[in-house]
């Protein structure tokens, strides 16, 4: 039993360095994901500052148009599949970029219509009494925006974005659609130049699990130092 185990392993693995494809591949999906994420986060707190203006009265012309752009990303981004949306970047409107910018891009604008509602309702869970606190101090809105309410905010949806990024990390294993080599798409190589399937595929679902592990252990951690930031 050990030595069938011992030679697919050397098969899938070791023969020919094959083990590369999985490193390669996990440096893709790691840099799509956190290029991603900061696009996200960046789209995500611009969108939410828009729609929430709007829905406190600052109803100028150009805020009308900027909060039906809004609604209308937000609707058309989070009812379609990503994997859609990454195919018509990839081979509609960026027909001659790059697959891993095109893939940050593509994943950045998707991640950012999902951090924008949450942002949004951050914004929206901090007390008004803060505003008007800061209001009085001499505050203009903007200032009593960036000093008072968006540090609160963030706080409290720090958990909800932390988790954001362990779901794109996971979605991007749609990457290999644009052709390019992200640790599933590594994984699959593998098993098409060897025909041996469960090798391969099993190790790029440990290297995600044990990722995925991770990461909620460090949101674990971020969550119970909050929460004690909370009780002082």
């Amino acid at each position: 039993m050990w030595d069938y185990l011992s030679q697919h392993i050397y098969d899938d693995f070791i023969l020919k360095d094959r083990y590369m494809y999985l490193v390669k591949g996990l440096g893709n999906t790691l840099l799509i994901t956190v290029g991603a994420l900061l696009i996200g986060v960046l789209l995500g707190v611009l969108i939410a500052l828009v729609r929430i203006a709007y829905n406190n009265g600052v109803k100028s012309p150009v805020m009308r148009v900027l909060n039906a752009f809004c609604g209308l990303y937000l609707t058309v981004i989070r009812g379609t599949p990503m994997v859609v949306q990454l195919m018509i970047m990839y081979f509609a409107i960026w027909k001659s970029g790059r697959p891993v910018p095109v893939a940050i891009v593509s994943f950045g604008i998707n991640s950012g219509a999902y951090v924008a509602e949450v942002i949004r309702s951050g914004i929206q869970s901090v007390d008004r009494g803060q505003t008007e606190a800061g209001r009085s101090l001499g505050l203009s809105a903007k200032d009593t925006m960036i000093r008072i309410i968006l540090p609160q905010a963030f706080k409290n949806v720090a958990p909800a974005i932390f988790n954001e990024f362990i779901a794109l990390l996971k979605e991007t294993s749609v990457a290999g659609y644009v052709g390019i080599q992200d640790l599933t798409k590594g994984g699959d190589i593998i098993r098409s130049q060897t025909y041996d399937a469960f090798p391969p595929l099993i190790a790029v679902a440990l290297i995600y699990l044990v990722m995925v592990i991770g990461l909620t252990s460090i949101l674990g951690v971020i969550e119970r130092r909050m929460a004690k930031s909370d009780l002082r």
